[in-house]
């Protein structure tokens, strides 16, 4: 069956599940998504009829327990990996190279680079000269705090810079759409909070969307415009939660009333009390 012939068949399993067909101003939107994967000559069910949307510029994070499909919707809509059923849409349209980029749970720096070179890696990748790739880095090593840093390799970067590296390396690779997976999960909470600031106030100067998978509420709540929560396997949407803090966000909005509610609901959803 060709690719079209194979994406009609999806959006129309999509409808038929009770979904609506795409929606053209959404920057991502998932239709009826299913995933299964053989185990031991059986079918092990991962995502089952995952439905959201991310407008242009929105933040969303995804959270749930470990083993409900969170890396493996992230991959999907990465383009890694393809859905058994339901679609996947990117600016109201089929997802292409450049539209997307994908930030893995590790850096991934490539030791024998520079932190310069590893950042412009996915620009090289596309065909983007050196010399100009280099440049146009450079201008965002001054906003990521790391200038003076460009030459150094990744043995001598501490764990937040190096994380740092591999967003820019994200950011340049030119997708309007980001996806992050657990990026700060193996950072202290100090250098976590800090890469909180750092990543709002690029991602603001960026205006992109970004969907990120974590399992820190705290860092949903405080990153984020809406939560979804999944379902332990196979994962579903039990809660889309649209975070009704005022922008800009700071770590002090953690002790708020409102914060403090707005985490409780999530846990709530998450040890299965909405259904």
């Amino acid at each position: 069956m060709s690719t079209d012939s194979t994406r009609t068949a999806r959006d129309d399993r999509a409808v038929r599940r009770g979904h609506p067909t795409a929606t053209p101003s959404a920057a991502v939107e998932v239709l009826g998504l299913c995933k299964a994967y053989a185990l031991h000559g059986t079918l092990l069910p991962v995502l089952q009829d995952i439905s959201f949307q991310a407008s242009p510029g929105a933040f969303v994070s995804v959270v749930g327990p470990s083993g409900s499909g969170k890396s493996t919707l992230l991959g999907i809509i990465a383009g890694l990996e393809e859905p058994d059923e339901g679609t996947v849409t990117v600016g109201g349209g089929v997802r292409r190279l450049g539209t997307v980029a994908y930030m893995p749970q590790a850096d991934t720096l490539l030791p024998w680079r520079s932190a310069l070179d590893n950042a412009i890696l996915g620009m090289e990748v596309r065909g983007t000269p050196r010399h100009e790739a280099r440049t146009r880095a450079r201008e965002l090593f001054a906003v990521a705090g790391l200038s003076g840093f460009e030459g150094a390799y990744p043995s001598t970067l501490c764990g937040g810079m190096r994380q740092r590296v591999a967003f820019l390396r994200t950011v340049l690779t030119g997708g309007s759409v980001m996806l992050l997976d657990e990026p700060f999960g193996a950072l202290d909470a100090l250098t976590r909070s800090a890469m909180h600031e750092w990543l709002l106030g690029l991602w603001e100067r960026l205006s992109a969307t970004v969907v990120l998978v974590t399992h820190d509420i705290e860092e949903a709540l405080l990153l984020s415009d809406q939560v979804l929560v999944l379902s332990p396997r196979p994962g579903r949407v039990v809660l889309s939660h649209e975070v009704p803090l005022p922008r800009p966000r700071h770590r002090a909005m953690t002790v708020s009333e409102a914060f403090v509610g707005d985490k409780a609901l999530l846990l709530e959803a998450i040890h299965g009390g909405v259904a």
